[in-house]
């Protein structure tokens, strides 16, 4: 099956990938690897979940803005590799979650990152990972998300 397909069957549809809103490109292709930038909680719509978790933000729409984020990242290699087959591997993921001060949950948001990467692509989902927790993102987004891809073959 292909990721289109498995998209599909899952009921997703991808968003068309966001352009910069800075001075940097979205993703680079060095060798086998595509490396692309952190992408925020923005719906296809435009529209970005946005505040702090354990404040404004719930832990389940914490995870629905990493799930976004994941979406965005998936969109940004479709983009540059013109197909999601030629995923190899996800290598990592890196969550940025925007927290209050006592908010201590951060690898229970990123989960909605990494659940649809898995959901997505099965096996070449699976990925390392680090989640970590900061006072701001871009845009006062609730989450931000990068990643580091293999290219397959």
């Amino acid at each position: 099956m292909t990721i289109e397909a498995r998209l599909a069957e899952l009921g997703i549809s991808l968003p068309a990938a966001p352009n910069p809103v800075a001075n940097y490109v979205p993703y680079i292709v060095s060798g086998n690897l595509l490396l692309i930038s952190g992408q925020i909680a923005k719906a296809a719509d435009g529209t970005i979940v946005t505040g702090a978790l354990g404040r404004d933000v719930s832990l389940e729409d914490g995870q629905a803005a990493a799930r976004l984020c994941a979406l965005n990242i998936l969109a940004q290699a479709s983009a540059a590799l013109g197909s999601l087959d030629r995923i190899g591997q996800v290598l990592r993921l890196t969550g940025f979650v925007n927290a209050a001060p006592e908010f201590t949950d951060h690898p229970k948001v990123v989960n909605g990152a990494s659940d649809l990467m898995v959901d997505v692509l099965g096996d070449k989902g699976r990925h390392t990972r680090a989640a970590v927790g900061v006072s701001g993102l871009p845009m006062n987004s609730a989450v931000e998300v990068d990643a580091i891809i293999a290219i397959a073959g």
